[in-house]
């Protein structure tokens, strides 16, 4: 046992580049990990299957990081080099990244259950043009509000985002434990993976659908509202948004391409839900971990 914990920690720590060594494989699995995460940060297509990706790819990083902190070895190495700032920066990153998936989990909800009731309106089949018109606009009035609250979120992952550049800065953080290093690193990516998941959820198009929602209070008067998406590019929320505005603008009474698309985003949902969830748990998990280390 003392000979497997010796070879566990040298692989851990740095070494000489005199030494040849093979890293630790745990290392090797949480490296591939990251960089599959961070190959998803240049993808400006947004779309289902590679936010589905990135969930499943986060949780395997946080399982790295749960197998690194039930190491002996580094639960000591962390509450001997963490000083009080350094415990706090951790801890107080884990509640606000844990804090924007409630948001998001709040919002994915809130848009499956408003899916559901535009669902609902179409089996019934009577007073479609109506229920439409009616249930429509409450759905694209959520969606304007999910996207103020997704800018919100988008704003405290940028200042994380910024506070982990000045922390890369640092030469003190720098030369700290490599433990350390891999929850830095794993934070960093966790970052800019919750981007991804809401930059899918919100507006993968940017500021082109601004005249969507302008069109929202205008809606009941207008004989007709242009609807200048093109399907092929879009995601499973930009297509329920777009064929809803068409619909109550032109055709109410054509649903079927809709009723698809209704069927498509809930299972989407469905999906980013149990991802978040997952996330969440597997985050809160090392935030236990951590508290015990330095409550140890």
């Amino acid at each position: 046992m003392a000979v497997n914990e010796t070879n566990i920690k040298s692989s851990l720590h740095i070494r000489s580049n005199s030494l040849p060594s093979t890293p630790h494989p745990l290392i090797s699995y949480f490296e591939n990990n990251l960089q599959i995460l961070k190959s998803y940060e240049g993808d400006s297509s947004v779309s289902s299957s590679s936010v589905c990706n990135n969930l499943n790819g986060m949780q395997d990083l946080h399982d790295c990081i749960d197998k690194f902190l039930q190491m002996p070895i580094e639960q000591q190495a962390l509450s001997q080099e963490c000083n009080e700032k350094c415990v706090d920066d951790l801890l107080e990153s884990s509640l606000r990244i844990l804090d924007i998936c409630s948001t998001t989990k709040d919002c994915l909800s809130l848009s499956k259950e408003n899916i559901q009731e535009l669902q609902s309106v179409i089996r019934r089949k009577r007073g479609v043009e109506t229920g439409l018109a009616v249930e429509g606009v409450k759905y694209l009035a959520l969606r304007k509000t999910t996207k103020k609250q997704i800018q919100k979120a988008f704003l405290k992952l940028k200042e994380m985002k910024e506070e982990l550049i000045a922390s890369s800065l640092n030469k003190k953080d720098n030369n700290s434990s490599p433990m350390l290093g891999f929850l830095k690193k794993a934070e960093e990516v966790t970052v800019s993976s919750l981007e991804h998941l809401l930059l899918f959820i919100s507006n993968p198009k940017g500021h082109s659908n601004n005249k969507r929602w302008s069109a929202i209070s205008k809606l009941m008067h207008s004989k007709r509202v242009v609807c200048d998406s093109q399907y092929s590019d879009t995601n499973e929320f930009e297509k329920v948004d777009a064929t809803l505005l068409s619909l109550i603008s032109h055709n109410p009474s054509s649903t079927e391409n809709f009723q698809s698309h209704l069927e498509d985003l809930e299972m989407c949902i469905q999906d980013l839900e149990i991802g978040v969830e997952q996330i969440s748990r597997k985050l809160i998990r090392n935030r236990v971990s951590l508290l015990n280390i330095f409550n140890h």
